[in-house]
């Protein structure tokens, strides 16, 4: 056999199994969200377990370096994160409670103050009146008239949520600390694992690539978000309004659902000034002082802070929250983009399959044409 028909038999070879490989990698691809959302009780909490694990790597590597033992410093992380879980029930769920029980008393003195609004739009006189009795002897009502008590904890939370939602918890907390327990000595094994010293490199340089920008991203992001909170929460106690706390809770956690959160959080700050304040223009002032401060943040402070490295296409983050909105709904939000930074870092550290190549210019899904080219072209040629 020449070398010229081994090296067509070995083309087509790489070309049936790259169609294998691209066949089954397009089918897996459809049936994935599929799979997902039948399948969220048991993906969402191991994903959001695994997202939140690998925030807390930095912290673990820290208390390691510092002599303590995987274990110890594993429970410690996981500890500190159910404290500043539990505040932020206490803080947020425990009055909005209050304001929702609240809600059906306070529709006559949103629809006065509105009525200014209104006399403009005339023809949304009918709509709202509708609304306001819709909710007024609807789901609002029910739920006046069969109040819960709030929760106080997670413990109590867990208490009177469905056995699903323990097990749920349990589960994700017991991903988090056996994931972190275990991080040294998985990425020891995984690099050790390696053929070559490249390749253990190469894998070593992914994992901590992934690590570093998915930490940094929620670190960062979440520290922003608390001071965004608490800025919030400052200026709505010096306009006088109820529960400060709650509402800066409510817009630090919806900020982290980029577009739509600050959105929300704006319109819940507007619905909440209307149920307090009687003057139509002070009850929009919390959602006015709100969007001012997320200008701030979303222009100036977050772009400062995160810089370059950690910017990504406008168009992917909508993608991604629209993808995974529709997966797991706002938990799924709320992981949309620590999960679209995990994707890029793989995919940028593992490159790019040539499609394009394989399906328009007889290559392979893994040799570009140009650079088999220029191989061919740096080979010997003998004459014959």
């Amino acid at each position: 056999m020449t070398p010229q028909e081994q090296q067509e038999i070995n083309r087509r070879r790489d070309r049936l199994l790259a169609s294998i490989a691209l066949t089954s990698g397009i089918g897996l691809l459809l049936a994935l969200p599929f799979a997902l959302r039948a399948g969220a009780e048991f993906f969402l909490p191991i994903t959001a377990a695994l997202v939140i694990a690998i925030a807390l790597v930095p912290l673990l590597e820290w208390m390691e370096r510092r002599r303590l033992p995987s274990g110890l410093a594993a429970l410690i992380a996981v500890v500190g994160f159910l404290a500043v879980a539990n505040t932020a029930l206490v803080l947020i769920i425990v009055p909005a409670t209050d304001w929702f029980q609240a809600l059906p008393e306070r529709l006559p003195q949103i629809q006065a103050n509105l009525a200014p609004v209104i006399d403009f739009y005339s023809n949304l006189q009918r709509f709202v009146d509708e609304m306001v009795q819709m909710l007024a002897q609807g789901p609002v009502a029910a739920a006046q008239t069969a109040a819960v008590e709030a929760p106080r904890s997670l413990l109590q939370f867990a208490a009177t949520s469905a056995p699903s939602a323990i097990i749920q918890m349990v589960f994700a907390l017991l991903v988090i600390y056996f994931f972190l327990a275990g991080w040294t000595r998985l990425r020891r094994r995984t690099i050790n694992s390696r053929g070559s010293f490249d390749g253990a490199m190469a894998v070593a340089r992914v994992i901590q690539n992934v690590v570093d920008a998915t930490s940094a991203y929620v670190i960062t992001i979440a520290t922003i978000n608390l001071c965004l909170g608490m800025s919030v929460a400052f200026a709505l106690w010096l306009i006088g309004m109820p529960s400060p706390l709650m509402w800066g809770g409510i817009v630090a956690l919806l900020n982290f659902i980029p577009y739509f959160g600050p959105m929300l959080a704006a319109v819940l700050l507007a619905l909440g000034g209307l149920m307090v304040f009687n003057d139509v223009w002070i009850a929009l002032m919390p959602a006015a002082l709100q969007v001012g401060f997320h200008l701030v943040e979303a222009n100036v402070v977050t772009p400062m802070l995160l810089g370059r490295r950690l910017t990504m296409n406008p168009l992917l983050i909508l993608a991604s929250l629209a993808f995974w909105g529709w997966v797991w709904g706002t938990p799924g939000a709320l992981l949309g983009v620590p999960l679209l930074i995990i994707v890029q870092t793989v995919v940028a550290a593992a490159g790019t399959p040539d499609i394009a190549g394989f399906l328009f210019e007889q290559g392979t899904l893994t040799v570009p044409r140009r650079q088999e080219n220029a191989e061919r072209n740096e080979s010997p040629v003998t004459d014959g």
